[in-house]
């Protein structure tokens, strides 16, 4: 028989057990929420369950993180039996205009799709996702309309493209979200398993020269293994993050951050947050990343933080040379008294 007395008990532990919810959901907020944050997502790309979101719907340059849909296109067009790993693809007239990061091949110049694919997401080579782009469409322009077509059918459906590798285009068009990347980590990680070796790799070596990952994240957090990282001026610097601990892989998506550290601080407490929290989300408050009600954000135009992001750098650099222009002018004194004083001696 059902009493008052056991009503208000259960009463009691469902209201605990919320309390004790939004008390870790606001310890995240302010833990990991820096000043001027920019959107940002965690969640269980196996269960789809969102453990914190903040803005997931507002429009944002996606700069570099644009490569994980390019490397889609390419696993796909693999899996399709259109292209093979050890295939070889061409520097062409247009991929080498590309602005850096870029590895700056010589025209003609022929390079694996394996390889290529490791320059796209260790060294972010903006030449390189040219060249993937042409080899797997025929041209850049080719490739950009599947990119759209494809983002549409992942459910990618704010995201606009309008190339392969992130630069920013004239009039800063591209954009997407991070539940749109959210959804696009959660596609090459059920799609595509036997490529995550593309996304974990911390160096990679090409002829003598040896170049370090971006995502800093596979060095210094527990459990990191993927995905890419990315930055422009107008973007501030983004991470889509994956990290696997007791057999959970959680996805981490941060936009905007003002700097590289800042990027990787918040992204490590997203992770954190999800780690220590997702049973209590599962059990309590599931949340799907394809039913998360909109956040309303209607606005059609991605913020621009280039006066925010680069002009502070471009200050302390010439801070900087200022003050290695004062260095020399001092040495140079230095110098020329220290010469003075040798030719009064010999005098």
């Amino acid at each position: 028989m059902r009493t008052a007395g056991t009503s208000r008990i259960r009463f009691s532990i469902r209201n605990g057990a919320l309390l004790l919810f939004l008390l870790l959901t606001l310890n995240l907020t302010f833990a990991a929420k820096p000043v001027h944050a920019g959107p940002a997502l965690v969640f269980d790309p196996a269960t789809d369950i969102v453990v914190y979101a903040e803005d997931p719907d507002k429009l944002w340059h996606p700069a570099s993180v644009t490569k994980l849909l390019t490397a889609y296109l390419v696993f796909e067009a693999i899996e399709a039996g259109k292209l093979k790993l050890d295939d070889k693809c061409k520097q062409s007239e247009v991929s080498i205009k590309e602005p850096p990061s870029k590895l700056g091949l010589p025209v003609g110049s022929e390079i694996s799709v394996e390889m290529a694919l490791y320059a796209l997401m260790v060294k972010s080579a903006n030449d390189v996702a040219v060249i993937l782009a042409e080899c797997v469409a025929g041209s850049k322009e080719a490739f950009v309309a599947r990119m759209n077509e494809t983002s549409k059918r992942l459910g990618m459906t704010r995201s606009y493209w309008v190339n392969p590798n992130g630069l920013p285009d004239e009039g800063l068009k591209q954009v997407t979200t991070a539940r749109d990347m959210g959804l696009l980590a959660r596609a090459l990680l059920r799609d595509f398993p036997g490529y995550t070796r593309f996304y974990n790799k911390v160096y990679l070596k090409l002829g003598k020269r040896r170049y370090r990952n971006y995502n800093t994240l596979l060095r210094t957090y527990q459990g990191a293994d993927g995905m890419k990282t990315g930055f422009i001026c107008a973007s501030g610097y983004n991470v889509v993050a994956s990290a696997t601990r007791n057999g959970r892989k959680l996805v981490a998506v941060v936009f905007g951050a003002r700097s590289g550290p800042q990027r990787r601080a918040r992204a490590a407490a997203l992770l954190d947050h999800g780690f220590e929290n997702y049973a209590w989300k599962e059990a309590l408050f599931q949340t799907d990343i394809d039913e998360m009600a909109r956040d309303g954000d209607d606005t059609k135009v991605a913020p621009n933080l280039r006066n925010r992001v680069c002009a502070p750098r471009r200050v302390v650099r010439r801070k900087l040379k200022k003050r290695r222009k004062l260095r020399r002018k001092q040495k140079r004194r230095r110098l020329a008294k220290r010469i003075r004083k040798r030719k009064k001696k010999k005098n």
